[in-house]
């Protein structure tokens, strides 16, 4: 949903008050409007230059070194274009290309007989020169101390700076994302790459390393060879955090029986910020955050290991020549279906989408009988892969009353074994949905700004398998407040409590319908989702993204 109230959605351009808001954002927290938000705020505890034979002693660390080269290798073309699943594997003919050798990053790679290095000659010109490739290896183990630095509990992030490009693999895995710039993959040319090791450091714990060095720019190869500028392992005693970032937001209690959902002596975290709009969050199988900026049209990635915000997809939704008439082009909700795959509501090109493990994109839903959606908006997963999703007209350029709105309806739809469902036309503004842990029920909060009231309610259904819905009842009204604010996204913990983005933060409301309490959020509040290890609610709130923990939460997938 959008961040405006009624009064100001009769007109869709920004006002000078939110633009100045924009702007001054930017301008307090330029760091976030960058691809990547590196763990560089405030300064090292301990530094350990891996260079020097003192570095090295503190860490019992030995470089050892081998140059790489590309060999001819035979392979498959892609298959059949006709056949969508076949053209994104090799499948096809067979064809002669390039693999680069040895395999080094591997965790048990043996590298018994390469060439031990002097730490103080890595500034030393290795490599062919023009087109070449080299690995460093280093194993190593958190000491005790570094100095007078004890290391327990700490933040360690290993830093390299190759001449000219880098990918880092830690203890045989090269960690990489959709939009990802640095960490393990290529950060620049002559940039620094930044990999965070751990964030609670164990004395004795050891990592091994395998840096792979390319000359570079590869389509205007210099005249010259690899090296290593900088490398070193930072010690942080904990991970830098802005200080007016902590203990923000309040919790009101209303129930006592709020105490076994959350502590109340629990503080929110503020852990990003700078954006316009935040919405739709999803946590990645591979343990990190995905939220979309429906108003900037990009869905970013918030990595919990080293505090990084990375551009994961540009132009979510819409990339239309029209696109300056839209509020909000960009994506909405965000979903991973049982397979691992991100499914994205976009608002201007008004479909579901999923990416595929390989890239491309499926539309999975664009129109019902004839008729394009609206602009589908949240969206929910059922255990058996069935897809069900709101679609108001919200991010259409003028709402209800586009002329480009084709259905007399705002729908709730289910996707069940490739067929859309209309399963619901009586919500004038269905905005978040989710399911009940035994997923019997389906909440979906109904904003509906056409009412002089701007109801407010959540409906709960019974859900057959055909995704019928049925017994349809307003599981809470929250017409009692007061303001303008949405009702916005839903989520359900392992218990069956319900939390629901409204007026004043997140309303806690238990599996009866009682209103347990609210976790006020400094800014108004637009979606959640589960992350970490299932126990904390991260919160989309306007320009931030905040964190907090609770007693319950879910189980979640993890590397699937």
């Amino acid at each position: 949903m959008f961040q405006q109230s009624l009064s100001k959605m009769k007109r869709f351009d920004m006002t000078t008050t939110h633009y100045m808001i924009g702007i001054l954002t930017l301008l307090v927290y330029p760091l976030v409007a960058q691809e990547s938000v590196e763990l560089a705020i405030g300064k090292a505890d301990a530094v350990v230059d891996l260079r020097t034979p003192e570095g090295t002693g503190w860490v019992k660390a030995q470089w050892k070194y081998s140059d790489a080269s590309l060999q001819a290798v035979t392979f498959q073309a892609p298959g059949p274009a006709a056949d969508d699943t076949l053209a994104l594997y090799p499948t096809g003919p067979e064809i002669s290309t390039y693999d680069l050798f040895p395999k080094a990053g591997e965790a048990d790679f043996d590298d018994t007989g390469w060439e031990i290095l002097d730490p103080a000659s890595l500034e030393h010109r290795r490599g062919t020169g023009l087109l070449s490739f080299n690995w460093y290896r280093l194993h190593l183990t958190i000491p005790e101390r570094v100095g007078t630095f004890g290391t327990e509990g700490a933040t360690v992030v290993f830093e390299i700076v190759v001449d000219d490009y880098a990918e880092i693999f830690v203890n045989g895995e090269l960690q990489k994302t959709y939009g990802q710039s640095g960490g393990g993959v290529v950060k620049g040319w002559n940039a620094r790459n930044r990999v965070t090791l751990t964030t609670q450091a164990r004395p004795g714990e050891t990592f091994q390393l395998a840096i792979l060095g390319m000359n570079a720019p590869l389509a205007d190869l210099p005249e010259n060879y690899i090296w290593i500028r900088s490398a070193t392992l930072d010690f942080y005693h904990q991970r830098p955090v802005n200080p007016d970032w902590l203990d923000v937001g309040q919790i009101v209690k209303i129930d006592s029986q709020l105490d076994h959902i959350l502590d109340p002596n629990e503080k929110m975290e503020k852990v990003a910020t700078g954006f316009q709009f935040t919405e739709g969050p999803a946590w990645h199988p591979e343990g990190f955050l995905v939220f979309s900026d429906p108003n900037t049209n990009v869905v970013y990635a918030y990595k919990p290991l080293n505090g990084n915000v990375e551009i994961y997809r540009s132009k979510s939704g819409y990339s239309g020549i029209n696109i300056g008439d839209y509020h909000q082009p960009g994506s909405n909700g965000l979903a991973f279906d049982p397979q691992g795959r991100l499914t994205l509501c976009q608002h201007g090109n008004r479909q579901l989408v999923r990416i595929e493990k390989k890239g491309p994109l499926t539309t999975l839903a664009h129109q019902y009988e004839g008729k394009r959606l609206n602009s589908p908006n949240d969206l929910v997963y059922r255990s058996d892969g069935a897809l069900f999703f709101t679609d108001p007209p919200y991010g259409l350029p003028k709402v209800f009353e586009d002329s480009a709105k084709e259905t007399g309806w705002s729908g709730v739809y289910a996707l069940i074994d490739q067929q859309l469902k209309l399963v619901s036309t009586d919500l004038k503004g269905p905005n978040g949905i989710a399911f009940s842990p035994d997923e019997k029920y389906l909440y979906v909060s109904n904003w509906d700004i056409t009412d002089i009231h701007h109801t407010k309610v959540i409906m709960r259904y019974a859900v057959a398998p055909d995704g019928t819905l049925s017994e349809g009842i307003t599981f809470f009204d929250m017409n009692q407040t007061d303001g303008e604010e949405a009702l916005d996204g839903i989520k359900v913990d392992d218990q069956g409590n319900v939390f629901c983005a409204g007026p004043g933060g997140i309303w806690v409301i238990s599996p009866e319908g009682n209103y347990l309490g609210r976790i006020v959020t400094p800014e108004h509040a637009a979606n959640m989702a589960w992350g970490d290890d299932g126990r904390t609610l991260y919160i989309t709130a306007t320009s931030s993204i905040y964190k907090i923990r609770v007693k319950t939460g879910v189980k979640l997938p993890v590397n699937i």
